[in-house]
């Protein structure tokens, strides 16, 4: 069984109709405990980041018990940034911290034009409300775009480079390690992300077609 967590940050019924289509077998958890049922879990959500904030200790510690467990775990689109340590969005809310970094506003991580003095490119990070002059593409980041594959794990398997899939968001991810792939809208962004039987997306898969299910298809075969 899945749980699909509901913290009201989105409706479930898009998710839970993908989830039907390829034979999943789903719950929805009303408290912590139930987790202990749960064979994997998903966490979907949309909007601010402050939203997690109804994910508080006891689900923090049901979650982390499962993983602990060798339980796979899904975030999807705001559920993927709450993975992270957490965001700019809403700077005094901590994400779960199973992956590294702080989420930030599309448009304020920029490359400077000067250099260090080893050569390399300085990364600078602005204010949330700060770009710099002539980043003209639009934030929120909404419709179809294309994935980059940069590495071959389990939640792409059968995905084909270049496939389109379908994205709303105004903060995204760093790109590092666990990245998987990355899309580009003014700035390359980690798109999927993924560590053991931890992933997630940064796009909706219930709204991708055949790609999303093929990686619900396989976050179900991560769960075993």
């Amino acid at each position: 069984m899945i749980a699909l967590l509901d913290y009201r940050a989105g409706n479930l019924t898009s998710v839970k109709k993908a989830l039907a289509t390829i034979g999943a077998d789903v719950f929805v958890p009303g408290a912590p405990r139930d987790l202990a049922d749960a064979s994997g879990i998903i966490v979907p959500g949309v909007g601010h980041f402050g939203a997690t904030r109804a994910l508080d200790d006891p689900w923090i510690e049901a979650i982390l018990a499962r993983v602990g467990e060798g339980r796979p775990l899904l975030g999807i689109c705001l559920g993927m940034q709450w993975l992270f340590e957490g965001s700019d969005e809403a700077p005094d809310c901590q994400g779960l911290g199973l992956l590294s970094g702080r989420c930030y506003r599309l448009g304020t991580l920029r490359q400077k034009p000067d250099t260090a003095d080893d050569g390399d490119e300085i990364t600078v990070r602005l204010t949330p409300d700060a770009t710099y002059d002539g980043c003209d593409f639009k934030v929120p980041h909404v419709g179809w775009n294309s994935l980059t594959l940069r590495q071959a794990t389990s939640i792409v398997e059968g995905v084909p480079a270049g496939a389109q899939v379908y994205f709303t968001h105004s903060y995204a991810a760093p790109i590092d390690g666990d990245t998987v792939a990355v899309t580009d809208h003014g700035e390359s962004f980690a798109a999927i992300v993924q560590r053991g039987h931890v992933a997630g997306v940064q796009f909706h898969p219930e709204k991708s077609g055949d790609v999303g299910l093929r990686i619900l298809r396989n976050f179900l075969e991560l769960v075993g």
